[in-house]
């Protein structure tokens, strides 16, 4: 009986350039976020990553034309390690936090170092795959590490970092794929099932991820537009919109708590005069100072209620 043919050559190319264009739209993406309001520093970073993701697929795409395979894994190899570094500094700016350089540096040189040293075993060796792989199951692992450390409770950070586990762990199955599905033949990578289902698997991956962090950025895009919406740009405090939006809302919560609701009114007396006297400028200072002064008043008010 005539022994099935692998997939064609076309198709997990075809897979590989989709994997490319994905990675640009997103990339694109990103950039607009970042263009949109420049504090949004980790967007910047999320399309350096997918950015280098480019590269690293086009590296994958030419890798039957190095001379010497070896070549082009390496610098495959390379290229995504770095997508994943440029990732977590991206997720540590977007939570505020110090990306853990001395971790990443010591994974990425250890990465390198074995990458060089691999290349004389032999391809289908699963001690060689699980090595090749392990370095982005580790930086992987540090991105979800980053995510739990940073305590978020919403439920896009919940999804971000067990989705950032899982990815984690799926470099460590690949090798039992490729072993499954004869991918140890680099020069002829493209026409192994293993490319058929490892570049499907990276669109997925490119996707997902992307997906989340859009999402991230988008929730607090929007935020940040209603907070600004309801705020008063002088003072910091609600304006009208905003007063009447949470007085319904605590309202609508005290046959609930059963909790009494008092409305406190200030005035600022002769509030004029200091801006006749001294000028609108000091008029100015004088309603941000008061409305400092309140917010500080409340949190107290609500420090007090916790403890007590």
């Amino acid at each position: 009986m005539r022994r099935r043919d692998g997939p064609d050559m076309s198709s997990a190319a075809f897979i590989l350039v989709i994997n490319l264009l994905v990675a640009g739209l997103f990339c694109t993406s990103f950039v607009l976020v970042a263009a949109y309001d420049r504090r949004y520093l980790a967007a910047r970073w999320f399309a350096a990553a997918y950015a280098t993701g480019m590269v690293y697929a086009v590296i994958e795409f030419l890798i039957p034309a190095f001379a010497d395979a070896r070549i082009g894994v390496f610098l495959g190899h390379m290229a995504f390690l770095v997508t994943l570094v440029v990732l977590n500094v991206g997720l540590s700016r977007y939570y505020e936090t110090e990306p853990p350089r001395l971790l990443m540096a010591a994974a990425f040189s250890a990465s390198l170092v074995a990458s060089v040293l691999l290349q004389d075993m032999p391809r289908s060796s699963v001690l060689r795959m699980f090595l090749y792989q392990a370095p982005y199951f580790v930086m992987q692992g540090i991105g979800a590490l980053i995510v739990l450390k940073a305590g978020g409770r919403r439920l896009v950070d919940r999804l971000l970092a067990g989705f950032l586990g899982v990815s984690a762990l799926h470099y460590l199955s690949k090798p039992l794929i490729a072993v499954a599905f004869d991918g140890a033949d680099g020069k002829a990578y493209f026409s192994t099932t293993y490319a058929m289902i490892s570049q499907s698997m990276g669109t997925v991956l490119i996707v997902a991820s992307a997906l989340l962090l859009l999402a991230m950025l988008t929730v607090d895009i929007v935020g940040n537009i209603t907070a600004r919406s309801e705020t008063d740009l002088l003072s910091g405090l609600l304006n009208r919109r905003g007063f009447e939006d949470r007085l319904d809302e605590i309202v609508g919560r005290r046959p609930v708590t059963g909790l009494p609701v008092s409305l406190v009114i200030c005035d600022l007396d002769r509030f004029k005069a200091v801006n006749d006297t001294y000028g609108h400028a000091a008029g100015d200072s004088l309603i941000a100072r008061f409305a400092a002064t309140l917010r500080d008043a409340a949190a107290g008010h609500h420090a007090l209620g916790r403890i007590g």
